[in-house]
């Protein structure tokens, strides 16, 4: 049966709450009894899950030396895999305005999973990202996300700049993050259909994303860094979406 790992505080207590089902085991360090560690042991408990304590060398070879706060749990692949034929339907399914983020090429794992965390607050109806050169949904990502990776449709496309055509034919804006545009963020309508645009760390969009974006915008600053990390400028995109909505009712 295929398995991957899912370890930090945040993303086991997620899936024990929401999906204990697909757990085959949950892996403890032996020498941690805080509050938040004995929690965890009582949701396995709760749902049956089986619980392993061993000492954190052991959680740290299993883990490939990545940080894991003491804990980590062995998890059925999720069936529920979006695919791209799906997106459709998806979208057909949205009420109100839809709400998507796009990801040009994130190939950091941990950006991903701050992106997710972010949409899934912000109520994003979907995350699309091209199939190759980016990060998919590896137990970093997922750890990072702290949950949102198991609510929120992460879809991989073949061809994103043909999938964003295929979204201003339905009707969805598309506005593109980039630090030299022109216009302001903030002076951009984000309360209709909208898929949020952002580019790889670094790099940010690629000519073709950039071509195929209605409108480009940059987050005004008065400091003296040039650009924000990818995460953080999601996040800033996002919730200014979010407040324009709210706004609107």
């Amino acid at each position: 049966m295929s398995e991957e790992l899912i370890y930090g505080l945040h993303a086991v207590g997620a899936a024990l709450r929401h999906e204990p089902q697909r757990l085959r085991g949950l892996w403890v360090d032996r020498r941690r009894r805080d509050a938040r560690i004995k929690e965890l042991l009582a949701l396995a408990e709760a749902a049956g899950v089986r619980v392993y304590a061993e000492d954190a060398e052991a959680l740290d070879r299993q883990c490939g030396g990545e940080r894991h706060q003491g804990v980590f749990a062995r998890m059925k692949v999720a069936e529920r895999q979006w695919r791209e034929d799906e997106l459709d339907a998806l979208l057909d399914a949205i009420e109100g305005p839809a709400l998507l983020l796009v990801l040009d090429g994130v190939q950091d794992p941990h950006n991903l999973g701050a992106c997710l965390r972010s949409a899934d607050a912000a109520g994003v109806h979907a995350v699309l990202a091209p199939n190759d050169r980016a990060a998919g949904l590896t137990p970093t990502a997922r750890k990072v996300a702290c949950g949102a990776a198991e609510h929120v449709p992460f879809i991989p496309v073949t061809n994103l700049a043909r999938t964003l055509r295929e979204l201003k034919q339905r009707g969805i804006w598309l506005v593109g993050a980039a630090g030299e545009a022109e216009a302001d963020l903030y002076a951009m309508d984000l309360a209709g259909p909208v898929a949020l645009v952002l580019g790889a760390e670094e790099k940010g969009l690629r000519r073709l994303t950039r071509e195929e974006c209605d409108y480009l915008a940059h987050i005004p600053m008065t400091g003296t860094v040039e650009s924000l990390n990818v995460s953080v400028a999601t996040g800033v995109f996002l919730f200014e979406a979010l407040r324009q909505r709210r706004a609107r009712r």
